[in-house]
This record gives C-alpha cells, structure tokens and sequence, in this order.
C-alpha cells in the first residue's frame, strides 16, 4: 500500500483525536468508535488493532517531557529531599498500578471480546457522565484532605489505582475513572488529575509493549510512517491538552465535561439504533 495525502490525513486526525481524548475525561474509545467509522485507514486490522494502542506512545511522551524535572529521581538540580519524594511519587505510582496489572492481564481479553460493544460503551459514557455531576455536587460540601501530590498517601494512591481497573470496561475512560477516585477519597481535582497524568505512563508503556510484541516487527515503510505520524501527532496535541485541562481546574470543575459525555453517549446510541453495532 502506498502512502497518499489521503491516508496521511486520516493518520493526523486519529493522532489528534488520542492527543485530545486520552487526557481529558472523555473516553478515547467512545471517540474511537465513532472516528473508525468515518475514518478508516487503509491497513490490516491486526495492524489497526496495535495501532490504536501504540499511538498512545505518543501521548504518554507529552506527560513525561513536561514534567522530566519532576519526575527524575537523579536530578542534579535537586536536593536530597526532592529526591526522596520523588522516590516515593514513583513508588505510589508503582503500587496504584498494581491492581490493573493484576487484574487488567487476567480480564483483559475477556472484556474486549464481551463488552466492546456500542451499548456498553454508551451506558458507560452516560453513566460516568452523571457521576461526574453527582461528585462535583457532593464535593461542594467538602474541603479535600489532599492539596499537595507530595502528600498524596499510599492508601489514596492504590484506591485511585483500583478505579482504575473500571476502565477495563469500554467508554469509561481512564482518566475519568481515576479522577473521580481521587476526588471521592481527598484528593483535590488538581491533584487527581496530576496522579492521573503520571499513573498513565507505566500502564500506557505497558499495554503498548504487549501490543507491539504481539504484533511483531515486521512493519512495511507505510506502516512505519503511519506509526511515527500519528504518535508525533498524538504528541503534541496531548501537550495542548495536557496544558489546557490543568489550567481549566484550577477555576472549573468537571461538570461540563459529565453533561459531554452524556452527550456522546446518546449519540453513540442514536448510531448503534440507525447502521447496528459500529463496534462488531
């Protein structure tokens, strides 16, 4: 297959889609389905499949270049204690992963073939959706215990890790999913979503590793153009919206993300009732 400006352009869209979605709490498959069958790029579907895992390379590239300096244990520009918290920030978020390595390995393959589903995927926007607007109204009421990720516990750490086990189950959205557990249990939204951004790098590493050995190494030159265009595309969008949704929460809460999701969720269905399951 060679390479057109057609093709091309159906990369950059997907990239800027996972940029935008993979960070802000919308669910990127809820999107994804409804981009595939509009966009469709013209590859193997074992290729697409490592694709639309692979690319969040890319985004997860954006979080660990914006906060290098902080995440770096052996910095030189730090003194011992920045690096002791910056030790134990890295051992939070080890052991918050720990419940969808267990877990995500063992069930993975079982929700993928019985839940990618349109219906679960728009009852899961929908649902996740509300829930944002109930836990923003529910944390009017309350001061978070934790307005520092320094002094976010390893209790709270490994909670947040096991909302993000509900992600396992299409449209729900990793980030959303962590978020409002973070906030239910403390954290301030800021802080939530911080741990959110760096609870993504090991998983997101992972699930990508596992996608690529599965698929192989034996890429043709289009394919590998593919690949590099919508991870750099990826990239640099999620530098937007990386940027974007800090600065949102520092004044906004997450309600108006919830009422998009709820949208996208009755769109999704509205779809799956007029052309059938777009997932199967």
């Amino acid at each position: 297959m060679e390479l057109n400006f057609i093709e091309l352009l159906k990369t950059i869209v997907l990239g800027v889609v996972e940029g935008l979605t993979e960070w802000l709490p919308v669910s990127s498959t809820g999107h994804m389905i409804l981009v595939d069958e509009f966009i469709k790029l013209n590859v193997s579907k074992a290729f697409m499949d490592m694709f639309l895992v692979v690319i969040q390379l890319g985004a997860i590239l954006a979080v660990v270049v914006l906060n290098f300096e902080r995440l770096n244990p052996f910095s030189s520009f730090k003194s011992k204690e920045e690096k002791k918290q910056t030790f134990q920030l890295w051992y939070k978020v080890i052991a918050a992963c720990m419940p969808a390595a267990v877990i995500g390995l063992a069930f993975n393959k079982f929700m993928e073939e019985h839940f990618m589903t349109a219906q679960v995927v728009a009852f899961t926007l929908i649902f996740y959706g509300i829930m944002f607007i109930l836990v923003e109204n529910y944390n009017k009421r309350r001061q978070p215990r934790v307005t520092k990720l320094e002094k976010l516990d390893y209790k709270t750490a490994l909670i947040i890790g096991f909302f993000q086990v509900l992600s396992l189950v299409p449209g729900t959205s990793r980030s959303g999913a962590t978020i409002i557990g973070g906030i239910l249990f403390g954290a301030s939204r800021y802080v939530a979503t911080e741990f959110t951004f760096f609870l993504a790098i090991p998983v997101m590493f992972g699930a990508s590793l596992l996608k690529i050995v599965k698929f192989g190494w034996d890429y043709t030159g289009t394919e590998l153009v593919i690949l590099a265009v919508g991870m750099v595309t990826a990239f640099v969008v999620s530098v937007l919206s990386i940027k974007f949704l800090l600065q949102y929460i520092k004044k906004n809460d997450f309600k108006a993300f919830g009422w998009y999701r709820i949208a996208l969720g009755i769109l999704v269905l509205a779809y799956f009732f007029l052309v059938g399951d777009p997932v199967h």
